[in-house]
């Protein structure tokens, strides 16, 4: 590449989508700025070679640490963002906390608004740059006990909406990802959160909830984590990205059944994936 292209992911754990999308990033020649929540991450993604820095979106001071030497570096200049952050809360509704329903939302959705308040005045500045938001497609369709996820990604798709409308002539892009099930640490750090946050022997859902984490230890994921990486590689290089790619099957299907099905067929759906999963 003859101008260096700097594209910042956050939410860079190692065995994530994160650290994958990185990895094949800096194989294609851009030069990517991996950050992470944890010191050890951190310590972990300078050794592979990455360029990195501690950055929690839960933590304005952690940000501004961050983005202080990354705009060093950078000479304040940011070819894109991946918005990669995030985790999901498992449990009924009903067994949540309203703070842990908050938390949800700190990282999911304030954690990105917080990132972007750093990262738009400079592609404002300069006229250009590509934003990537990862939703989910449980940001678009709702599966039980998935409530406080699915509300984050359903607020961070009209937050994305929006932004989109609001830089439109600006040079700036913005894309979401509406990703199915694809392999990473995500399942298993949904589990420990599900421990550490609901108290499920005294739930109606006691019985349930041990059938479906029993499950979900098991089951397979059908597409590899490098599947996001090649649709965050193909954003890179368009001129014109668009504003919703679909990552597996099942996201494409579930979207489309979404549009042309009534609410009470789409339930009827829901609930009987929610079963099966």
């Amino acid at each position: 590449m003859e101008d260096k292209k700097y594209v910042l992911i956050t939410g860079c754990s190692y065995g994530g989508i994160g650290y994958e999308s990185a990895r094949f990033l800096q194989n294609k020649g851009y030069i990517v700025i991996a950050t992470a929540r944890k010191k050890e991450d951190v310590k972990k993604l300078k050794e592979d070679g990455f360029i990195s820095f501690r950055l929690d979106v839960n933590d304005q001071k952690s940000i501004d640490k961050a983005f202080k030497k990354i705009f060093l570096l950078t000479h304040s200049k940011l070819y894109a963002v991946f918005n990669n952050a995030g985790y999901g809360q498992i449990g009924a509704l009903e067994d949540l906390s309203t703070e842990i329903l908050k938390e949800q939302f700190e990282t999911n959705l304030f954690g990105t608004h917080r990132v972007l308040k750093k990262v738009l005045p400079i592609m404002r500045s300069q006229g250009y740059g590509k934003i990537i938001q990862h939703s989910s497609i449980l940001g678009l369709v709702s599966l039980r006990f998935r409530g406080a996820y699915q509300a984050s990604k359903y607020a961070l798709e009209g937050y994305s909406d929006t932004l989109r409308l609001e830089l439109n002539g600006s040079g700036i892009s913005v894309s979401v990802l509406n990703t199915g099930p694809v392999e990473s640490n995500f399942r298993a750090n949904a589990i420990k959160k599900f421990y550490e946050n609901v108290d499920s022997s005294k739930s109606i859902f006691k019985d349930i909830y041990q059938e479906k984490i029993e499950k979900r230890k098991k089951s397979s994921f059908t597409l590899p984590s490098s599947s996001v990486a090649k649709v965050v590689y193909e954003i890179l290089n368009e001129n014109n990205p668009k504003p919703r790619y679909y990552i597996t099957k099942a996201s494409y299907i579930l979207a489309y059944a979404k549009r042309v099905l009534s609410t009470k067929l789409n339930d009827k759906l829901w609930r009987k994936i929610s079963d099966n999963e």
